[in-house]
């Protein structure tokens, strides 16, 4: 009877994974047919290095540069913020904080990533955007800084949730050899339990990123919507997932714009696929070592 219901368990599991992997090459080959009718009267080149995003003009300019540089930018700024906060504070709940205080500041952080997009945009309009505005004497606050802070917002619960969990799973012997040896608590922490730890980090810190290129409705809101190359994090921009979600229902079904769309869902799949598979090469690495 148990190894009937370990065969049934495991037929379960495998089917479900295997659904998954359906399901992702079901979604690319779908945004493949869509995009791939567009490149063949575009042009792939002329797709993604051109500079200008007149869809509806006469006549109509489909460059994405602006809208990948603009991505970039938001997804690479709200890292550099959400990446050494998320981390400190994994660090602070696990290895630092009192039961009591770590119990609910772990509470806090899982309660921060149930919060909305759609409210998260809308506290930035009213808050930070303004903020931006005054203190950086900015024309408007509608900028990628912005969008950068109120996406660093989103990504550091994932990152901290997963980061320290993987900092807690860190056999207490490391610890208790390093402070044997006389290490400072501080010294075990960085030189021990993050190294152990580092793999689980990095894979919080992708999630995280995952999490900021693919969201939409707050950098809509929030970075101004300007297709132009940006020359700071200061300039208005847009991003891929903001032009989709913004001009999908304009579309006529089949058509050129239409076919663009997908076209920019395929490259931000592309992108997405590259990060994460960079990513399990390096914990492939860090694992062998």
């Amino acid at each position: 009877m148990r190894k009937s219901l370990d065969t049934v368990i495991e037929t379960i599991i495998f089917i479900c994974g295997m659904l998954s992997i359906v399901f992702v090459v079901l979604i690319f080959g779908f945004l493949f047919k869509e995009g791939f009718a567009f490149f063949k009267d575009f042009g792939v080149s002329k797709f993604i290095t051109g500079q200008f995003w007149y869809p509806s003009s006469e006549p109509a300019s489909f460059g994405i540069l602006s809208l990948i540089l603009g991505s970039i930018l938001v997804t690479v700024g709200a890292c550099l913020i959400a990446v050494p906060i998320g981390i400190m504070t994994a660090l602070f709940i696990s290895e630092i904080a009192p039961k009591g205080v770590r119990d609910v500041l772990k509470s806090l952080v899982e309660l921060m990533a149930a919060i909305p997009s759609i409210v998260i945009g809308f506290v930035g309009m009213v808050t930070v955007v303004p903020l931006v505005k005054n203190i950086f004497n900015l024309s408007t606050g509608l900028t990628a800084f912005a969008g950068a802070i109120m996406l660093a917002f989103m990504a550091i619960p994932t990152i901290v949730t997963i980061s320290e969990d993987a900092i807690r799973s860190v056999p207490w012997q490391y610890k208790e050899g390093a402070l044997a040896l006389g290490a400072t608590k501080w010294q075990t922490i960085r030189r021990i339990v993050l190294k152990a730890a580092m793999p689980g980090i990095i894979a919080a810190i992708m999630l995280g990123i995952g999490r900021v290129i693919g969201e939409t409705m707050a950098v809509m809101m929030i970075t101004g919507n300007a297709a132009h190359i940006p020359h700071s994090i200061f300039d208005p921009v847009r991003t891929m997932t903001a032009t989709i979600a913004a001009e999908m229902g304009e579309t006529v079904r089949g058509g050129m714009h239409y076919r663009s769309l997908f076209a920019i869902g395929l490259v931000l799949f592309i992108i997405t696929f590259i990060v994460n598979f960079t990513a399990d090469l390096f914990l492939g690495k860090k694992k062998n070592r």
